[in-house]
């Protein structure tokens, strides 16, 4: 097996790594010698982020249309009347809570239990709204303001990025 032959195995076992660890970068400088290294730099760009972002665009519809059906209103929950956002965008709004880091949501404490919070939860600043993993270690993400959870942007067990909407609170 030639070097390039080498590096290339190399490169695509980064890869691999990103993906199976929801990693958004990687970067690797290899040694073989003096005045002889391999730098490389593996990166998703926001391909995760724009899937985070998309959940709620999607409940928008789904929520209009069955609004005369009290059943419908019970049967989803997390969908809420959509929050007066300045432009649309959902991390523009003063009532926005936005990640602190990368990593994989949970709102519920742990599988099969009720969510931290719902939409309509009264909440009290410092409250925990929900559970970011990042490299094995969970991080109860607290609330910043007192307020009423107006819409939640994630779904459980879904990746986020840094500085993406979480939910509103006002």
């Amino acid at each position: 097996m030639s070097r390039n032959d080498a590096d290339v195995a190399f490169i695509k076992a980064l890869a691999e790594l990103l993906n199976e660890n929801d990693l958004t970068e990687v970067n690797v400088k290899r040694e073989y010698g003096e005045n002889d290294s391999l730098n490389v730099r593996v990166s998703k760009h926001m391909a995760q982020a724009a899937q985070v972002q998309a959940a709620p665009v999607q409940a928008a519809p789904v929520q209009s249309a069955p609004a005369s059906s009290a059943a419908a209103g019970s049967a989803a929950p997390q969908a809420a009347e959509p929050a007066t956002d300045a432009g649309g965008n959902p991390a523009d709004h003063p009532g926005a809570v936005t990640s602190p880091m990368v990593g994989t949501i949970y709102l519920a404490p742990e599988p099969g239990a009720s969510n931290f919070v719902t939409v309509g939860s009264q909440v009290a600043e410092g409250d925990t709204l929900l559970i970011i993993e990042a490299m094995k270690t969970m991080n109860h993400i607290p609330a910043p303001q007192a307020g009423v959870v107006k819409r939640i942007l994630v779904g459980d067990a879904s990746p986020v990025e840094f500085g993406a909407p979480l939910m509103i609170i006002e």
